[in-house]
Order: structure tokens, then sequence, then C-alpha cells
């Protein structure tokens, strides 16, 4: 979006990771109170369709247009519900969308400003590649949302963790926690997680880069992590693919991505008997349970933080992360720094 590679139309709000404090509630609203520190999800949710009572809160029914299931704050075709990078949000259906953060909820800012999004989406495609207990698992992609997943795999017991990227700064936080870096550049990472799985494969996999993926040279292919996946991971393994691939790419390198397509191995995928899990996280299904795992300090996601800054710097910051510079990991923005 930042780009212009889709339909997010100048004069709307960026930002879905949000947390910040209740100043207002609507006459409906019985249980979130003003004063409350809340974080919102990132998909904007009524709690009553169907699929919302069966926990897809990703699909809401309500919340986008006729024929399009699922809303998010600031995002393209999600329904055009304004972003949360702003001095003031407004959070449609508030007693189900906003959860209430204890009282460090100050403190730990850094901590929970992940269960909007990232913290959620790590840990759904964590459980969509159906990990258990004991298991290895490679994750391609080490930005904040693979980190995210490699923070989730290790909690839900993982035996090993791999990550697969090509930033050192980046690599460096995934080793923090005990994860084995694979580095790209330095050689076929197919090969690497087969010498480090004695030539069997991981037995999970996640996909945490999405549709716009580069080769080393700088060659966009939006499947080059998905077959790189799918070779990656044992036969029968699972794979949970949370990058966001979408419908069309009219900025696409190629008619068939523009199309929305992609060169997929599915002869290899299917000749392994692997599956494969997709789409935006059901963020309010996982966000208490989260939640809580901070309260206890058994995690703290805010390791992954390199900058806090208020949100009149955004503009600098986006350049920064988009070029991917050294050193800018994740950017925690305060709007209150920018009122007088």
């Amino acid at each position: 979006m930042y780009e212009g590679r889709t339909s997010f139309e100048q004069g709307r709000v960026f930002g879905h990771e949000n947390v910040g404090e209740v100043v207002e509630v609507g006459a409906a609203i019985q249980k979130v109170a003003v004063g409350d520190m809340v974080s919102v999800p990132f998909n904007a949710s009524c709690g009553h369709c169907r699929n919302c009572e069966h926990g897809l809160t990703n699909y809401c029914l309500t919340s986008n247009v006729e024929g399009m299931a699922g809303g998010t704050y600031g995002f393209a075709y999600m329904g055009g519900w304004v972003g949360g990078q702003a001095e003031y949000l407004r959070a449609p259906w508030g007693d189900f969308q906003c959860l209430r953060l204890p009282e460090d909820a100050h403190e730990k800012q850094n901590d929970y400003v992940m269960l909007s999004d990232i913290f959620p989406t790590g840990w759904h495609a964590v459980e969509m590649s159906g990990l258990t207990p004991g298991e290895s698992i490679v994750i391609y992609g080490a930005g904040p949302v693979g980190l995210m997943a490699a923070l989730s795999a290790t909690v839900k017991g993982a035996r090993k963790v791999m990550v697969v990227d090509r930033h050192p700064d980046r690599l460096r936080l995934a080793e923090q926690i005990g994860a084995i870096a694979i580095d790209d550049s330095k050689g076929d990472p197919v090969e690497q997680v087969m010498e480090h799985t004695k030539g069997v494969g991981a037995d999970r996999g996640a996909e945490c880069v999405c549709y716009q993926a580069h080769d080393v040279q700088g060659n966009e292919d939006n499947a080059a992590t998905l077959n790189a996946l799918v070779s990656s991971v044992r036969f029968t393994g699972g794979i949970g693919t949370v990058g966001v691939f979408i419908p069309e790419d009219p900025g696409a390198p190629d008619e068939l991505a523009q199309e929305g397509k992609a060169r997929f191995e599915f002869g290899n995928f299917w000749f392994k008997g692997q599956q494969m899990g997709c789409g935006q996280a059901p963020a309010k299904r996982y966000k208490r349970h989260l939640r809580d795992l901070i309260a206890a300090d058994k995690v703290t996601p805010l390791w992954i933080v390199s900058h806090n800054l208020p949100l009149d710097d955004a503009p600098d910051a986006y350049a920064h992360f988009d070029a991917r510079d050294d050193g800018w990991t994740k950017v925690v923005l305060d709007p209150t720094s920018s009122l007088d």
C-alpha cells in the first residue's frame, strides 16, 4: 500500500496495530469504560454474524461491502475503515472489539501493541502449520511477523526453529530467541534447511513474506517463498501462509502476477502430500491468551522494537523500513507526542 501497489487512495489513514486509552464511548457500550487501556484487533468485526460466531473474525460478513468478507483498519480492499496512525481512532462494536489491558499497560505498551496484528498473525501461521511440541519448523521471512512466528513456535514447544532471511539485523533478532538463522544470500535456503534436518526437511513451515517476495538478485517472484517452503518441508508436513497475497496486482512485474496468479509448483506440493492453511489471522481468537502471556512475563515481544517515534516522524520511518535500512526492524509510533 505504501508503494502504491494497491487501491489505497491518497488521503486515507494507515495503521492497524492499535493500542491506546479510551477517551469516549458510545451509548451502546456496556463493558469498556473511559480510561481503559485497550488493544483493538486489526480485523474490524461485528461479533454476531455467522463467521464471527465461529471465531472467524478475520472474515466478518458485516464489516465490508457485499460479496467481500472481512474488514481491516487502514487497509486496502478491507471495508474502508480509518486506520490508527492518528491522534484518535474510532472502534466500532467496541465491547466486542476492544480487549482491556492490565494495569501494566502503559509500562508494557511496546509489548501489548503487538497484540493487534503481528503476534496473533505469527501465532496463526504456526497454528495453521499444525506444529506440535517437539517438531521442527522453518519460517521464511524475519520481518516483524516472521519473528513473531518464531517466538510463537518457541512458546508452542518446537524443538528447532529455523528462520530464513538475508538481512543481518533481522537474523540477529531471530537468534536472540534461540532460532537458527538461515541467510539465503549465502546459499540455497532449501539445502541449508536439509542440512539442519538430516535431509528430511522441517516438519512444518510458515510463509511470512508475501506476494512481493524477491530472490537474492532482487527479482520479484510472488511464488518464490511458497515453492521454497514446499521443498523445505517434509513429506506430509504442514504450511501456514500469512504473508499477504492479493487478487490482482497491476504493479507486478509480469502479466500472471498482475492477475493475482502465481507459478506455484502444485505438483511438488501434491506429490509430497502436504497441507497448507492461508489467510488473515483471526486476531481476536488468540489475543486474550497472548495478552496473558505478556502480563505473566512469559513472552516479551518488544525485543524486535528498534524505534519509538512521534507520529510526525512516520514518513521518515516508513522510508527507512521500506528500504530495509539496517537497524529499522520495528517502529512504534506515539500520537500523543503530536498533541498540544
